[in-house]
C-alpha cells in the first residue's frame, strides 16, 4: 500500500468511527425504548443482583437515573454483566450505551481508547485484604507475599509501581474476572487481595468467615470510578454527565425523594427551580424533557440517599462518605452550577 492509500485508508477509518460516534445514541436509545447498560459482574453496593436477580447499587442507580431522564421511568433500563476485560470492547463495538461499572478514569482511556467519563460516582484508592492470621499490620509487611487480582485493570499497574517504589518483591496471580481473583484468595492460594478499597469491604463481608479477613490501611492510588460513554457523541455525553451531576444538586440543595415536590411547586431557590424544571429551559439542548432532573431524584433520590443505601450507612458495607462528601462538607463531590 503507497503512502497516498494509507492515508486515504487511515482518513476513511477515522470518518468511520466519527460517524459511528456521531450517529446519535439518544435518539437510538429512545427508539429502542431502554438503556443498555454495562454493570460489573457482580460488586456488592456498586452493581450485583438480588435475590430476585433485579440489579441494585450506586453504580446501577446512575444507570437508572439516566433512564428516568430520558424516559422519565428509572426502570427503562438493561444490565450487561461485563468483566474489566470485555467492558471497553463491548463499549466500543455499541453492545451497551453506557458504562457504568467502578471504572477509573485515567489519562489513556480518556484519550486513547474512544472513551469520556462523564464524572466521578465514587472517589476510590486501591487497598490489600489480607487473612488476620498472616500477622502483618501494614501492606509495607507483605514483601515475598503472593497477592491476586483481576487482569485487565489498573490494579497491576498500581500493585507493580508500590512494591517497587518501596523496595518489596510478591507474585502477582492475576485471575480472568473479580470472582476467580477473590475465589482464589478465599481458598487460600494466595497471601493478599487487591482491588479498590470500596472493593474489598464488599467483597470481605460475601467472604465464608468475614471476621478472619481484614482491609490494611495503605491506600496505593487515585481511583476516581465513573460512568464512560463513546467519544464522539457530545448529545449523549451531556445526558449522562448532567444526571450523575442532578443527584450531587438535589443534595446539596437539600432536595430529596421525598420532598421533592414540595420543592418543585414552592422553593424560592432559583437554583433548584432550575433544576427541577420549574424554571428555564434546560432540558431541551440535551433533547430532554425540561423535569428530567426531577424525574431522577422523585424516582432515585439525591446522591446522598443513593450512597447511604447502597454503600454508606444504611447499607451492609456501611462505607463512611469521606472524600465522597460534598464540597462543603470536606469531600470532593461538587456539581456544576445550574444555570
Amino acid at each position: 500500500m503507497n503512502k497516498l492509500s494509507q492515508f486515504t485508508f487511515g482518513a476513511l477509518l477515522a470518518l468511520g468511527t466519527v460517524t459511528a460516534a456521531q450517529a446519535g445514541t439518544l435518539d437510538d436509545v429512545k427508539k429502542k425504548g431502554f438503556v443498555q447498560c454495562g454493570v460489573s459482574t457482580g460488586l456488592a453496593g456498586f452493581s450485583a443482583p438480588d435475590d430476585k436477580g433485579e440489579y441494585k447499587g450506586l453504580d446501577v442507580d446512575v444507570c437508572k437515573a439516566v433512564a428516568a431522564a430520558v424516559f422519565g421511568d428509572a426502570t427503562k433500563v438493561k444490565f450487561t454483566p461485563l468483566t474489566a476485560k470485555e467492558r471497553f470492547t463491548a463499549l466500543q463495538s455499541g453492545e451497551v450505551d453506557l458504562l457504568s461499572r467502578n471504572t477509573t478514569w485515567t489519562l489513556n482511556r480518556d484519550t486513547a481508547q474512544g472513551l469520556s467519563f462523564a464524572g466521578v460516582t465514587y472517589y476510590d484508592g486501591q487497598g490489600f485484604m489480607v487473612r488476620k492470621s498472616l500477622g502483618v499490620k501494614s501492606a509495607k509487611e507483605l514483601d515475598g507475599a503472593s497477592i491476586c487480582t483481576e487482569t485487565g485493570t489498573t490494579t497491576e499497574l498500581n500493585l507493580s509501581d508500590y512494591f517497587k517504589s518501596n523496595g518489596l518483591k510478591y507474585t502477582v496471580v492475576a485471575l480472568g474476572s473479580n470472582s476467580e481473583a477473590v475465589a482464589a484468595y478465599d481458598s487460600g492460594r494466595c497471601d493478599a487481595y487487591t482491588t479498590d478499597a470500596s472493593g474489598l469491604y464488599a467483597t470481605r463481608i460475601a467472604l465464608a468467615a468475614p471476621d478472619d479477613h481484614m482491609v490494611l490501611p495503605e491506600i496505593i492510588s487515585k481511583e476516581p470510578l465513573g460512568p464512560v460513554v463513546r467519544q464522539g457523541d457530545s448529545q449523549w455525553f451531556n445526558v449522562v454527565k448532567w444526571s450523575l451531576f442532578a443527584m450531587v444538586a438535589a443534595e446539596e440543595y437539600g432536595v430529596t425523594a421525598a420532598n421533592v415536590d414540595e420543592q418543585k411547586a414552592s422553593s424560592a431557590n432559583p437554583e433548584v427551580k432550575r433544576l427541577l424544571g420549574a424554571e428555564g429551559e434546560f432540558g431541551t439542548p440535551m433533547g430532554l424533557p425540561n423535569d428530567w432532573a426531577y424525574k431522577i431524584v422523585k424516582q432515585l433520590g439525591n446522591y446522598g440517599e443513593a450512597f447511604d443505601r447502597n454503600v454508606g450507612a444504611g447499607s451492609p458495607l456501611k462505607i463512611d462518605r469521606g472524600i465522597n462528601a460534598l464540597w462543603n462538607k470536606g469531600g470532593l463531590q461538587y456539581a456544576p452550577p445550574f444555570r
